[in-house]
């Protein structure tokens, strides 16, 4: 019997989403109660060694009141942590109990093509019933998470974080450590959601301005350039606050698994310092991350170790990772508190010297308000600059004392986040000249592009809007330096540029105009070194990630900055990021917000002995024509397994 999901949220059921939330046993919501086992109320367990059993199956969960259905792997949500050193052989041994296919993708983890679990790409997929053996060579260490990468079963409960121990010793010390995986629940079925934002792109902005907003603005701005103001946005179709596709009206935002009110909880003892490894392991939402009166040094990014930089916040997109050192001193509890990007609601945590401590939860700050330079429009100024050193210093932000870090490894004095921001901020404008940007013809007079961006910047020393001067050391990917070399060395041999495009009001999302059902993949020499250009042309942030190989980000200059996994592109930006294609194989390159990527922002990418590469230095890949517009999932992702 299918259990009709509820088609309305109120504020009523949000606030219940704070005080509930659970795994329960029991049946699913749109599966015969015969087809689904009992679940595990404890805490996530964590899973150890080269040969890890997973079992995915449907269990209920309750987390606002109203008993849903989720997917989960091993009974939990989220799913066990699995933990294995570097330099092992892996065998993770995964069964599908549901009544339809399912995989599973190890996301940042470096796998042979057959094992990076993208049903279509790597290989059929996991019928119901069956298992998968997905066997591999550790190769690296750090942090990295899995989810599910089929349909909606990342949205419904199918993820987890991933472990890996390093061989040789880190560059820093600490006592003890804690994983925090962020992510969104709804109670809605993740079709209905998706079919819902299709047809009303904008249901969820609860933010759009009124005429009281108008008034405001014509008394502080002028009338004149309130009045023009409002028609610029009118005239593209867009509002300046839809800065998120599915926020808190929708959403309950968990940390392991926990809503607010039931607070999960990371012990610490006075003296001690500890490691955060945390987790965006959200479908659809950015979090900005802080916990008040303790500041944080990042020490590692999507894995991979970083120069210490110390920052009291940070932004952190769907499928990122930044592990991060504290010391908690002068309180028993400290809150971490991660709220949306759209500011319509938060996940929290507490660290604590003993179970049942809390702390003040802050306020959440006030909706953001995009502005037309946010979109790469020149025309209307460049977004706020960055505080300088002296800013800085009047708030009393500079450098930890090396003295509080005594015996702790390479981190004793971690750089000050902005440090050199304001250097950042000036090569952004010289090194670009300001030029307009060239787009692809398959953008031209397409009826699935909306927006394109007249002078898109790398922007790298933008923590993002609504972390611009907020009194706080914010993260930006400048301060992000990997602590070796670029590990290639080599000179990019061709440059690939890609721009992201989409239709805010029809929910189409694509590169170069075209969606993965028309696009022809993107096709790499085996051990060549290419530059991937990435230019935004939406009004929203999108996190991209390639499977199977290393994203090198460089700076403006075209330098080497940090290794990644996923990198953000925020609106009206231009990123660029090296990769040097040394695994054979057919691999997912996508947008990592989940209806994105379903509504066609998906790309595949083949890496082949003796592939010949199109000479030109600068390149768009050559497309078919767009087809016409559907109002189905594409799920080009997981479907069709045994084509």
């Amino acid at each position: 019997m299918k259990r009709t999901f509820e088609r309305v949220t109120t504020r009523r059921r949000f606030a219940q989403g704070l005080v509930a939330g659970g795994v329960l046993a029991g049946a699913g919501a749109w599966l015969p109660r015969r087809a689904v086992q009992a679940a595990s109320v404890t805490d996530v367990s964590t899973l150890r060694g080269p040969m890890i059993d997973l079992t995915v199956a449907a269990h209920e969960v309750n987390f606002t009141g109203v008993t849903r259905t989720a997917t989960l792997a091993n009974g939990t949500l989220p799913g066990p942590i699995l933990r294995w050193r570097e330099g092992d052989d892996i065998t993770l041994r995964v069964r599908n109990a549901l009544r339809v296919d399912t995989a599973i993708h190890w996301h940042g983890v470096l796998t042979p093509a057959n094992r990076d679990g993208v049903p279509g790409l790597s290989f059929h997929g996991i019928a119901p019933g069956e298992s998968y053996d997905y066997r591999f060579l550790a190769r690296q260490s750090g942090t990295y998470w899995y989810h599910a990468h089929a349909d909606f079963q990342e949205q419904t409960g199918a993820y987890g974080a991933i472990v890996i121990e390093p061989r040789e010793p880190e560059p820093f010390e600490y006592d003890r450590e804690h994983v925090v995986l962020l992510s969104d629940w709804t109670d809605r079925d993740p079709l209905d959601l998706y079919l819902l934002l299709k047809r009303h792109s904008d249901y969820f902005n609860h933010n759009r301005r009124t005429l009281g907003d108008f008034v405001r603005d014509s008394r502080s701005e002028g009338f004149g350039d309130a009045l023009h103001d409002r028609f610029a946005w009118a005239r593209m179709r867009m509002s300046p606050t839809d800065l998120a596709d599915v926020g808190g009206h929708a959403y309950t935002y968990l940390v392991n698994g926990k809503t607010p009110a039931r607070n999960w909880t990371a012990l610490f003892a006075p003296g001690e310092r500890v490691r955060l490894r945390i987790i965006n392991g959200s479908s659809m939402t950015t979090f900005d991350v802080r916990i008040p009166g303790l500041a944080m040094t990042v020490v590692a990014a999507d894995g991979q170790h970083v120069r210490p930089v110390e920052v009291d916040e940070f932004r952190i997109a769907a499928a990122e990772v930044l592990d991060v050192l504290v010391e908690p001193r002068g309180a028993d509890a400290f809150t971490l508190f991660a709220q949306s990007l759209d500011r319509s609601g938060y996940a929290r945590a507490t660290l604590a010297v003993r179970d049942g401590l809390e702390a003040a939860v802050p306020a959440l700050d006030p909706p953001i308000l995009l502005s037309m330079a946010d979109m790469g429009h020149a025309g209307h100024g460049m977004p706020a600059a960055e505080p300088s050193s002296d800013e800085h210093a009047e708030r009393g932000d500079s450098a930890a004392p090396a003295a509080e870090h005594a015996g702790h490894g390479d981190v004793s004095a971690p750089a000050p986040a902005h440090a050199d921001h304001e250097s950042h901020a000036a090569t952004d404008h010289s090194v670009h000249a300001m030029e307009p940007q060239a787009h692809p013809p398959t953008e031209t007079h397409n009826p699935a592009v909306d927006m394109q961006s007249a002078t898109p910047m790398p922007r790298l020393a933008d923590p993002g809007v609504g972390l611009r001067e907020n009194g706080r050391r914010v993260l930006a990917y400048a301060d992000l330096h990997s602590t070796f070399a670029d590990p290639d060395g080599r000179a990019p041999g061709r440059t690939i540029e890609l721009h992201l495009t989409g239709h805010m009001d029809r929910f189409l999302w694509s590169f170069d105009g075209v969606p993965f059902s028309s696009a022809e993949p993107l096709v790499l020499e085996y051990g060549e070194r290419v530059r991937f250009v990435l230019v935004n042309d939406t009004m929203m942030e999108h996190p991209i990630h390639l499977h199977g190989m290393w994203s090198d980000l460089e700076d403006e200059h075209g330098e080497f900055l940090v290794r990644k996994h996923t990198i953000s592109i925020p609106p009206g930006t231009k990123r660029s990021f090296r990769v040097t294609a040394d695994a054979l194989g057919r691999w997912a390159f996508h947008c990592h917000l989940l209806y994105h990527m379903t509504a066609g922002m998906f790309r595949e990418v083949r890496v082949e002995e003796g592939a010949t590469p199109p000479s030109a230095e600068h390149e768009h890949q050559h497309v078919h024509a767009p087809e016409p517009e559907s109002a189905e999932p594409v799920h080009a992702h997981s479907q069709h397994a045994h084509d």
